[in-house]
């Protein structure tokens, strides 16, 4: 049973509102066992643009980046190392590519092992959270408290990108 998903408006607006406001929030997966299981986010990291030298869609449309230029709400997955499938939340209107990453979940630290324990493959990649059966976000009343950081790992973006404090987390 799905309560309190998030409104698909929620994902309309810019990546720089829609990653803080994640945080808090609870993750809901259901697996193919039947077995729904729900985590609170704890971290995010905010991709915005192609100017955005650290994003994906820098280089522009690609078959890769299709899905940024979606309307938000739909859902980014990509492989890296060859053994993780990361997870990102499209945001924004249709034609600007923008996505938040997925960092953290409860329990689980590093967006590697959230794609891991959420077993997500490519079949994920353009799922809309407003209508997907299997993964989705729900609202959760809690009051939170989030810190912001340099995002990490996009060294090669250049020190004007590396540095934006776009890095969202939880503060426990």
């Amino acid at each position: 049973m799905i309560n309190n998903r998030l409104d698909p408006s929620f994902f309309l607006n810019d990546v720089l509102d829609v990653a803080p406001a994640l945080i808090g929030k609870t993750l809901a997966r259901k697996f193919d066992t039947g077995e729904t299981r729900r985590y609170i986010i704890t971290e995010t990291e905010a991709y915005r643009g192609e100017e955005d030298r650290a994003c994906h869609a820098s280089k522009g449309l690609t078959p890769r980046t299709a899905v940024m230029y979606e309307t938000g709400g739909a859902i980014y997955v990509y492989f890296i190392y060859g053994m993780y499938w990361l997870l990102n939340f499209v945001t924004s209107e249709k034609g600007y590519p923008a996505a938040a990453l997925i960092r953290g979940i409860e329990g689980f630290q590093g967006p590697g092992r959230v794609g891991r324990e959420l077993q997500l493959d490519k079949s994920f990649y353009g799922e809309n959270l407003s209508q997907s059966g299997r993964i989705w976000v729900e609202e959760n009343p809690l009051p939170v408290k989030i810190t912001r950081s340099k995002r990490i790992g996009v060294d090669y973006a250049g020190n004007n990108w590396a540095e934006k404090p776009w890095r969202f987390s939880l503060v426990r």
